[in-house]
């Protein structure tokens, strides 16, 4: 091996070699191979975890929201890097979870907008308790002690 260094978007170790008879330099990348995320629905149904699928539910609930296209792609990658940290296989309502609880802190409106599609509102009262359970949550946070 001649050189080794990380790839421009950091995803990957690119690697400068030479081969020891002929002495013809090449390049390899090595790549970090990640264990597929399951996404376990209330059917018992397994599919892959979609990031699109994550990202258009974030869009839908920001619409007309001031919220940026980055905030939405950090947030997503936020509830990606928790859920691998539960393993494997994680259940749909969890993945639902995740993205509430991290749409709460960002925006306060499209969180209830994407409660209503995950939590399946059907009346005025479901919205009523969640906007009660958010204004408990908020409240709980501004008078926590801030740790520095």
């Amino acid at each position: 091996m001649v050189d080794s260094r990380q790839s421009e978007d950091g995803t990957a170790i690119r690697r400068r070699r030479a081969c020891l008879e002929c002495q013809r330099r090449f390049t390899t990348f090595e790549r970090l191979e990640e264990v597929p995320l399951l996404v376990v629905k209330r059917s018992g149904e397994r599919e892959p975890y979609d990031r699109a699928k994550v990202i258009l539910g974030l869009m839908a609930a920001t619409k007309g929201r001031p919220v940026e296209a980055g905030q939405l792609e950090d947030l997503a990658t936020a509830v990606e890097d928790s859920l691998r940290l539960e393993g494997a296989e994680v259940p749909s309502n969890e993945v639902g979870r995740s993205v509430l609880e991290r749409l709460r802190d960002l925006d306060v409106v499209a969180a209830v907008r994407f409660a209503s599609v995950y939590k399946e509102f059907d009346d005025l009262a479901d919205f009523e308790r969640e906007l009660t359970e958010l204004t408990h949550s908020n409240l709980t946070k501004a008078t926590e002690p801030k740790r520095h």
